[in-house]
């Protein structure tokens, strides 16, 4: 018999892959686990839970083409609120700074179910950088039971807000967990994606990611104009992109980029071709806080298409510089890498956001947290 029934809420493909690590974990343990998927990322969650062997028990389909703020939030309590009518859970597991992870967590703490967040204490300092995600993951933090934060600093910023420091725990960021679960032949299998894509792992790949909300408009304009001009200097370069299937970015990406013979223009890759781009690549131009947190395990260069950003450490370690949609400032610290050769560009640091054994942490705490409770049904 379960000891305790554990919902956990996810519903984009960073959620997916940052959450599965540990629901391995709590399921080889005496828990119950429903993993419970909003789709607010149909596709890419769905797909990056396959990879782990792992499908959602309930899926939530909550998206709708244009669907604003207010029409997604709205939505999702609705559906939660009928998930968590038709079962008894014990504790919610949210992630990051989603509006999945802030509707789950809201939804638990409207039915009184403690509230676990992990990923918790990541600020920019800004309320409009990421938009509207640092204001979620600061009003999750208010309802949360316990707080599992990446890295010392993400403690301390959650003590400053005065949160109770018995409640935070440094687990480490599962994300680096993910990485190692990737078996071999599904890695060899990425390799040969990328050969059908016509894409050689050569010397001369860069990897590029836009999607985030703030860089739409005349910012993401910018950001391809620059890419576009890199795109020229360094034709013999192969720069890499796949691209976000929000409309507002796709169709921007394509009219932009799709001329150039050196520009590859993907669909939406799996976790484990986007980990070997990653692995291989020169240099990577991302807007994406998952790669920031990644890439430091690859060592290699890292520009953050941000004016702020919630993952400060690897920009003090020297591992990653901000420069937002500064067409200027991505021209000159993406030539300043691409310029050299491979072997003077790699980072040689310890990765500041974990080191693998974060899930373990966590398991540990949750162990403790209901140990403190009656657990009668055991």
């Amino acid at each position: 018999m379960f000891c305790k029934n554990l919902l956990v809420v996810l519903g984009t493909r960073p959620e997916a892959i940052k959450l599965a690590p540990l629901i391995l974990k709590l399921k080889s343990e005496n828990y119950k686990v429903t993993v419970c998927n909003t789709e607010q990322q149909k596709e890419l969650s769905n797909q990056a839970l396959f990879f782990f062997e792992l499908k959602a028990d309930i899926n939530l389909d909550v998206m709708s083409p244009n669907q604003t703020l207010f029409e997604l939030q709205s939505n999702l309590l609705l559906k939660l609120q009928r998930v968590l009518l038709n079962e008894n859970f014990d504790g919610i597991f949210v992630q990051g700074d989603t509006m999945s992870a802030f509707c789950g967590a809201l939804a638990g703490f409207y039915s009184k179910v403690p509230v676990f967040h992990v990923e918790a204490g990541l600020r920019s300092g800004n309320l409009y950088e990421p938009f509207p995600e640092e204001a979620l993951r600061e009003m999750i933090s208010k309802i949360t039971a316990l707080h599992f934060a990446p890295t010392i600093l993400a403690k301390e910023t959650l003590i400053k807000e005065n949160l109770p420091e018995n409640k935070i725990i440094v687990s480490g960021n599962t994300g680096i967990d993910a990485l190692s679960c990737l078996p071999k032949d599904v890695m060899e299998q990425a390799l040969l994606t990328l050969k059908d894509n016509n894409i050689k792992i050569n010397d001369r790949l860069v990897l590029i990611t836009v999607h985030r909300r703030e860089n739409h408009g005349n910012r993401l304009k910018s950001i391809l104009k620059a890419i576009s001009k890199l795109a020229s200097i360094f034709n013999d370069h192969t720069f890499v992109l796949p691209v976000h299937p929000n409309p507002n970015v796709r169709q921007n990406v394509h009219n932009t980029l799709s001329s150039y013979n050196n520009v590859k223009l993907l669909e939406p890759v799996d976790y484990p071709v986007l980990v070997t781009l990653m692995k291989n690549s020169k240099l990577i131009l991302t807007d994406s806080g998952g790669i920031q947190e990644e890439t430091p395990s690859f060592g290699v260069p890292l520009i953050a298409l941000r004016y702020a950003t919630e993952r400060i450490e690897g920009v003090k370690a020297g591992i990653a510089k901000l420069v937002g949609a500064d067409y200027k400032k991505i021209l000159e610290e993406s030539s300043s890498v691409l310029k050299k050769d491979k072997s003077l560009t790699r980072n040689k640091v310890q990765n500041p956001y974990g080191d693998g054994k974060a899930s373990i942490r966590i398991l540990e705490q949750i162990n403790k947290f209901f140990s403190k409770k009656d657990c009668s049904a055991c």
